[in-house]
């Protein structure tokens, strides 16, 4: 009898991470003093952001061991083009599957230490360490603003077309730089935000950069997975 080969493309639909399996790190600056450790950029930016979620009350609903902070390389030293964005490991309404043009699809689910990652933050460097202090600490409050307000894997949607920036993407650049000047003026301890204000030069002279760097999740058809 003939035998019938699934020669279909197969994806995991999870990845895990763990002690016996620890999340990739990469180092992307090497630093001139090989004997310093490299500042971890990923685990600042995770520790900023808890921080933020502590004194900010349109951040409190995040759930910093949630969301899994990472890098990509820029591609080019040229300060402009991608600094940062926000990957949703759900669809609309924190759905795991959604149903488009006859098939049904689920992105890739994210583990670590078994707790499931609901929003991926990736930051490009050393691009983004190249801008101002206060574009910086911006980029990053324009990123965790767009997580759902109900924390279901979502983002946060705002009325009628733009749901994404709302109607002005200036609007929304404005209001976030607003919230952060608040945030960073009197706080108590600046030292949880001062890695921001070294530039990719600084950060090589004094030792060099690190972070976690995992590949984007995929939507992947579901059957279709190994």
């Amino acid at each position: 009898m003939d035998c019938l080969v699934d020669r279909r493309p197969r994806w995991v639909l999870e990845r895990r991470w763990d002690a016996a399996r620890p999340l990739p790190r990469k180092t992307i600056l090497t630093g001139s003093q090989p004997p310093v450790e490299p500042l971890d950029f990923t685990s600042r930016i995770h520790a900023l952001t808890a921080d933020i979620a502590a004194r900010c009350g349109e951040f409190a609903h995040i759930d910093p061991a949630s969301v899994l902070f990472t890098f990509t390389p820029s591609r080019t030293r040229s300060k402009y083009g991608l600094q940062a964005r926000v990957t949703p490991m759900r669809f609309r309404d924190g759905q795991l599957t959604r149903r488009f043009r006859g098939h049904t699809y689920q992105v890739q689910r994210y583990y670590v230490d078994n707790r499931e990652v609901l929003y991926l933050v990736t930051f490009c460097l050393p691009r983004f360490l190249d801008q101002p202090f206060g574009e910086k600490l911006t980029t990053v409050f324009h990123e965790l603003y767009h997580i759902g307000e109900r924390f279901d894997g979502d983002l946060r949607r705002h009325p009628g077309r733009y749901c994404m920036h709302s109607h002005s993407k200036k609007g929304y650049d404005r209001h976030m730089a607003s919230i952060a000047k608040r945030y960073a003026t009197g706080h108590p301890n600046p030292d949880v935000f001062a890695f921001l204000r070294g530039s990719a030069a600084d950060i090589r002279r004094d030792g060099g950069l690190s972070g976690i760097h995992v590949p984007r999740p995929k939507l992947v058809p579901v059957g279709w997975s190994a």
